[in-house]
């Protein structure tokens, strides 16, 4: 294995590593603050932290797989994508029954927590996203769009405060979160099983 790979695939499992201990300090913070002030999308948002965690260990300890067993495992990543925007829909569906609009400060400083520590994990990976195959890609994609999902939660937030008192704003963003998170289990389904027949 020539030695710029080897450097590329050590310095890889560094960033990783760092990323899955973001997202895992993260996961904690944001998950206390979503049930403190009941927001759906922090919620939401939180439960992302725990899975890009989860995703980002899965991918430390798979880097030294074969590129088939890689494959294997982004096709099943794809389906833990899917965890957050279930578990979402359900919160959803309670807030729905008793629609009380979240403390909005809470919200939006939080959002703005998740996105700084989001886009640092983004751009730390964005080098890395082509190599590794699908499971770098899955966490690439997945920082890139909890970015994304923060800065909604912070407009939710804001809307709130200003605009529209209600329980819909943080809702909207919520389930939103929700179909960010089914579009990238989909695309990483799609480039795990191209690796996957590509060494069948």
């Amino acid at each position: 294995m020539p030695d710029q790979v080897i450097q590329e695939d050590a310095h890889l499992r560094r960033v990783v590593r760092i990323v899955a201990l973001l997202n895992l300090g993260y996961f904690a913070l944001e998950f206390a603050v979503a049930r403190t002030v009941g927001s759906v999308s922090l919620f939401a948002d939180s439960v992302d932290f725990l899975e890009d965690a989860a995703v980002n260990l899965l991918i430390l300890a798979a880097l030294r797989w074969s590129t088939r067993s890689r494959a294997r495992l982004g096709m099943a990543l794809a389906l833990i994508l899917l965890v957050p925007g279930i578990a979402t829909l359900w919160t959803a569906w309670a807030k729905f029954n008793i629609p009380v609009a979240p403390d909005p400060l809470p919200l939006v400083i939080t959002g703005l927590g998740a996105l700084a520590v989001n886009l640092a994990c983004a751009f730390t990976l964005a080098r890395h996203r082509h190599h590794g195959g699908s499971l770098t890609r899955a966490a690439f994609l997945s920082a890139r769009n909890d970015a994304l999902a923060n800065v909604a939660i912070i407009a939710a937030g804001l809307m709130t405060a200003a605009l529209w008192h209600s329980a819909w704003p943080d809702l909207i963003v919520g389930l939103g979160i929700a179909l960010m998170n089914a579009d990238a289990a989909r695309e990483v389904w799609q480039a795990a099983r191209q690796e996957h027949r590509a060494v069948v």
